[in-house]
């Protein structure tokens, strides 16, 4: 267990190692937008997909 989830973890690093190398640009303008919204807003979407994630992650195992 512990290996498939650091296997996850270094998976993760990459995707988003690989979003800021190919469109740093981009990374800092969907930032600039997420400072604007409420706190609420954000822990909603973060709350959506960690729901989408679990359910994608059972689905495949």
């Amino acid at each position: 267990m512990p290996r498939e989830f650091y296997a996850a973890l270094c998976l993760v690093l990459v995707i988003e190692g690989l979003v800021l190398f190919a469109a740093p640009q981009g990374w800092q303008a969907m930032m600039r937008q997420a400072l604007q919204l409420e706190p609420r807003t954000l822990r909603v979407f973060g709350a959506l997909a960690i729901g989408v994630g679990l359910l994608t992650l059972h689905w495949i195992h």
